[in-house]
């Protein structure tokens, strides 16, 4: 996903002047350590269920404030320093577009997103 490219398509949505105060952007990549015990990590295989990860964004998209969720993810054997995750949230005003995104990048990592580390 090209984050500008996404962003200046969205901006050409109808009604996103009129309802966008804010974006926020994620992006996502493969860290060079394992979280549990931080051993080095050579390549991560991410298998991304791109279905439910569109079922969260429309799920966002009716919270308060919110006019777009936008996310991708990659699939693959990704090295460290590689983009894996992409969400975008636009929104009214910052308490309701920062707490749409913390909240869709967890429920992405948690429901729609699965991972295994390969180590060095």
């Amino acid at each position: 996903m090209d984050i500008s490219q996404a962003i200046a398509e969205l901006k050409k949505t109808p009604g996103f002047s009129e309802n966008v105060g804010m974006i926020l952007v994620h992006n996502g990549v493969v860290r060079g350590w394992s979280r549990k015990d931080h051993k080095d990590v050579s390549a991560v295989e991410i298998t991304p269920d791109h279905a439910k990860i569109q079922a969260l964004c429309e799920e966002f998209q009716k919270r308060p404030g919110i006019f777009r969720a936008i996310a991708h993810a990659e699939g693959g054997v990704k090295r460290p320093g590689d983009d894996v995750l992409f969400i975008i949230v636009a929104g009214d005003i910052r308490e309701n577009v920062k707490s749409a995104l913390s909240d869709l990048l967890d429920r992405i990592k948690s429901e729609a997103v699965s991972k295994r580390e390969v180590f060095a």
